[in-house]
C-alpha cells in the first residue's frame, strides 16, 4: 500500500511541475499565423515532380559493301542515354550487339555481321535503353533512377526489377528477294 501511495504521490508531483512548466511557456510570447479559411494551402515536395516522357524510337538500317549492316536511329530520349542495339537473324538466331548512346537525338550502331556479311534473309533489329540506375545523372534527372518518368507503349518493366526501360524491334530483309510476310517488314537490297 505504502508503494502504491508513493507511486501516486510522484505522479501528483510530476503533473504539477508540469503544468507550472506550461504556465510559464504561456507567459512566453508566441507567433501564430492565421490562415484564412478559404486561402488553398500548398504542400512543397523536396524533389520537383519531373514530366513523363512518352518514349519514340525510329530505326533505320542499310547494308554497307561488304553486306554487314549498319544501323541508325533517333529518339526523344536525353542525350547521353545509353541504348543496346540487337541484330538477330530470325533463321539461325545469331545476334550481333552494339552499345551506344545517343547524342542530339540521334544514335548510330554497327557494322554488324560476320567479315563475309550478312546473307539474305528476315532480320530483327533491336533498341533498348539501359535500366536508369546504369544511366549517367543527367540522364537519370529526367528519366528517374528507374525509369519513373518513361511512358508510352514501348516502356516495359525489366525482368530483374530494375525499374522500367524503352524497347523498340524492327523487321527487316537482306536481300533481292522479298519473302511473303504479314508483318511489316523494311527489304535492304544491294
Amino acid at each position: 500500500m505504502l508503494k502504491a501511495r508513493g507511486g501516486i504521490a510522484a505522479v501528483a508531483v510530476s503533473l504539477l511541475w508540469l503544468s507550472g512548466c506550461n504556465e510559464q511557456m504561456e507567459d512566453e510570447p508566441r507567433v501564430v499565423e492565421e490562415v484564412p479559411s478559404d486561402a488553398v494551402v500548398e504542400q512543397t515536395t523536396s524533389e520537383p515532380e519531373r514530366a513523363l516522357i512518352e518514349v519514340e524510337f525510329s530505326l533505320h538500317a542499310g547494308l554497307r559493301t561488304d553486306r554487314r549492316l549498319t544501323v541508325e536511329g533517333t529518339s526523344n530520349l536525353p542525350d547521353g542515354t545509353r541504348v543496346q542495339v540487337v541484330v538477330e537473324r530470325e533463321i539461325s538466331r545469331v545476334r550481333w550487339q552494339s552499345r551506344t548512346t545517343i547524342s542530339e537525338g540521334r544514335f548510330t550502331a554497327g557494322p554488324f555481321g560476320s567479315g563475309s556479311g550478312l546473307p539474305d534473309g528476315g532480320y530483327l533489329v533491336q533498341v533498348q535503353s539501359s535500366e536508369g540506375s546504369v544511366q549517367p545523372q543527367t540522364v537519370q534527372d529526367v528519366i528517374g533512377r528507374e525509369g519513373e518518368n518513361l511512358s508510352g507503349e514501348l516502356v516495359t518493366q525489366t525482368r530483374h526489377g530494375l525499374g522500367q526501360v524503352a524497347t523498340y524491334s524492327r523487321r527487316f530483309l537482306v536481300g533481292s528477294e522479298p519473302r511473303r510476310t504479314r508483318d511489316q517488314v523494311d527489304v535492304i537490297e544491294e
